[in-house]
């Protein structure tokens, strides 16, 4: 079978330490994002705050402010990148991403109407979020299907039905100016003024999603072989399918519903973790989820740095990074004659 996997093919040694060492760069991510911003605490006062030890204003700014702006990072990296993961293996696409193909979106405004609808639920709108993205990769997948499923109608068709969802989202905020609050920040994506309640429901439909898309890495290792193959074996491969991109819209569309609409992390990741782990897929998904958890961090830790005291968006950083990267993708396979 003819697939852009190929190049992949090769089993990587040692996955183990690979996942150990990404373990241990989001552990100093999380330390270093903790420790600096605006105000710079020692590491020593930041363990103290955890110990109960430390001052009340190092406390307050660590609790309060940088933690769950932390836990955001954390949350959002993980999901975007095993969404991505999930969607560029279920549609044999290198260039599909969440953020790509109309998922983000669709999340975004689903979340938007929910805001506008229901003001006060804000449990909801992880829920509302899932929904979106389940309905704009679903469509995506079927207005490529019917124009001719080639990867580039497929992105092409993400980008337009992107574009429509934006439109929606710009309607809603239109007419209920209070809907989203922050909606710049919304749009750009970024993980300022989180509180720890606010990140509650996203993380448990995270913790879900990834959990049972790890129980189902099995399974998804045979949908790669095809659709012919897998049925042969006796998995039923359209009902897996949906399943597994029901489980990157619950990902994808959790990490919208607080985060905002981030770009690709669910593209650079995967990627990167690709040419280091191979193709099965269970260490794909843990290093992936974990990679994108580190490389979020450190692009928000970044956003605070780079221009201190002044503050760049989180999305900026991302864009600026992900942008060259997806145009030298798109380049690599349009030259290698595979769209």
């Amino acid at each position: 079978m003819k697939s852009w996997r190929k190049s992949y093919t090769k089993s990587k040694k040692r996955p183990a330490l690979l996942i150990l060492a990404l373990g241990t760069s989001v552990l100093l991510s999380s330390l270093l994002s903790l420790a600096f911003g605006a105000v710079s605490i020692p590491l020593t006062e930041v363990l103290a705050v955890f110990l109960g030890h430390g001052g009340e204003t190092q406390g307050r700014i660590i609790l309060l402010a940088r933690l769950p702006r932390l836990c955001g990072c954390l949350l959002a990296g993980a999901a975007l990148a095993s969404s991505g993961v999930i969607i560029q293996a279920v549609l044999s696409n290198p260039l599909a991403a969440p953020n790509v193909i109309g998922v983000n979106a669709g999340a975004g405004l689903a979340v938007a109407l929910c805001c506008a609808v229901l003001p006060g639920a804000v449990a909801f709108t992880p829920f509302a979020a899932f929904l979106g993205a389940l309905a704009g990769v679903l469509l995506v997948l079927f207005l490529s299907e019917k124009a001719g499923a080639s990867r580039i109608t497929l992105v092409l068709a993400g980008v337009a039905m992107s574009s429509i969802f934006s439109a929606g989202i710009d309607a809603v905020v239109t007419f209920f100016p209070d809907a989203l609050a922050g909606y710049s920040d919304f749009r750009i994506g970024g993980v300022k003024n989180l509180s720890m309640a606010r990140l509650a429901p996203a993380f448990w439909v995270i913790l879900i999603a990834l959990a049972a898309a790890l129980s189902l890495s099995n399974e998804l290792d045979l949908l790669l072989l095809g659709s012919e193959t897998a049925q042969s074996l006796g998995l039923p491969a359209k009902r897996l399918r949906l399943l597994l991109l029901a489980l990157a819209a619950a990902l994808a569309g959790a990490a919208v519903s607080f985060a905002g609409l981030l770009g690709f992390v669910g593209l650079l990741v995967p990627h990167i973790m690709r040419r280091l782990v191979g193709e099965q897929s269970f260490p794909l998904l843990l290093s992936s989820a974990l990679g994108g958890a580190a490389l979020l961090t450190l692009c928000d830790l970044l956003s605070r740095l780079l221009f201190a005291p002044f503050e760049l968006p989180l999305g900026v950083v991302l864009s600026l990074t992900g942008g060259p990267f997806f145009l030298w993708l798109l380049l690599r396979q349009r030259k290698g004659g595979r769209a």
